[in-house]
């Protein structure tokens, strides 16, 4: 596809909040649908965020049960309605959700700053569906290996939305800095200070940094506890976002040096060497290779 087609396909695209409105779907529908990947969006190259281009409109009107289907894909359920979706007491439901057998979407705190965890209705119904998990549901208790586990107080639930969360921010990532970025994300400070010692660099990796989807006023109780959710805490968990994050920083680094104050200029020195385009070249052929693995 040429620039050209491209500038054309993105100057008939519509803003989300038209989008949306299109698409007969409330505004955090469509967010959702936008994180697990069921509306492609494209970049404005005005500035403007994202837009939702008409053939993408126009393919999501074509599917079967529009509208009514996007909107079930869609649907979101706490701890009560699902376990009423799955058909087993709230008890076992929770239980399940901490063991991982399935993730939380969303969260959010309520008035008390307990943690509301949101999930798919449509994946906890398949779950049901499964003949391997009707013994998860249906009988007395568990199996010994899963007690154990909730005996030591085993709660994957952050991690498991950090997880998805993470695969939306890359999806979205347009070059190895927004990628770098969002893995930095789910890291905290100090390990990030270990990683990127040198602060020009980390000040430029600090400007891809998403914050958390959820909101509190710094430094209250709320922001803190957020903050903890958004910060991996599994040993395994940090040691994958570490390698990976060192993998996309050199591929960054070859892509577009971070930016540094001008050195203050004498007669005899030479002007600055612009970054060689081979080696920006090989920075976005590593991160796209790295991204499609």
């Amino acid at each position: 596809m040429t620039s050209g087609t491209v500038t054309q396909l993105q100057r008939n695209a519509c803003t989300p909040s038209r989008a949306a409105r299109e698409l007969g779907l409330r505004r955090s529908e469509f967010d959702l649908a936008v994180h697990l990947g069921q509306i492609r969006t494209v970049l404005d190259e005005g500035g403007g965020g994202r837009r939702v281009t008409r053939s993408e409109l126009d393919r999501l009107r074509a599917t079967g049960g529009f509208p009514d289907s996007l909107r079930r894909r869609v649907r979101l359920v706490g701890t009560t309605e699902g376990a009423e979706v799955m058909g087993i007491p709230v008890g076992r439901f929770t239980r399940l959700a901490r063991l991982g057998l399935f993730s939380p979407v969303r969260f959010y705190l309520n008035r008390y700053r307990a943690v509301v965890w949101l999930y798919l209705a449509d994946e906890l119904e398949e779950f049901t569906t499964v003949g391997d998990n009707t013994p998860l549901l249906t009988a007395r208790c568990l199996p010994e290996g899963l007690r154990g586990m909730l005996d030591e107080g085993v709660d994957l639930r952050a991690r498991n939305w950090r997880g998805r969360h993470r695969g939306f921010l890359l999806r979205l990532a347009e070059d190895p800095w927004e990628s770098a970025g969002a893995l930095a994300a789910f890291l905290d400070p100090v390990r990030i200070a270990q990683l990127v010692p040198d602060p020009y660099e980390r000040s430029h990796l600090h400007r891809f940094r998403p914050g958390a989807p959820a909101h509190g006023a710094q430094g209250t109780p709320a922001a803190r506890l957020i903050e903890k959710i958004m910060t991996a805490d599994d040993p395994a968990e940090i040691a994958w976002l570490t390698t990976e994050l060192t993998g996309v920083l050199q591929d960054a680094r070859r892509f577009r040096p971070a930016p540094r104050p001008a050195a203050r200029e004498t007669p005899s020195a030479p002007p600055p060497a612009e970054p060689a385009p081979r080696e920006a070249s090989r920075g976005l052929l590593g991160w796209l290779r790295r991204r499609s693995a």
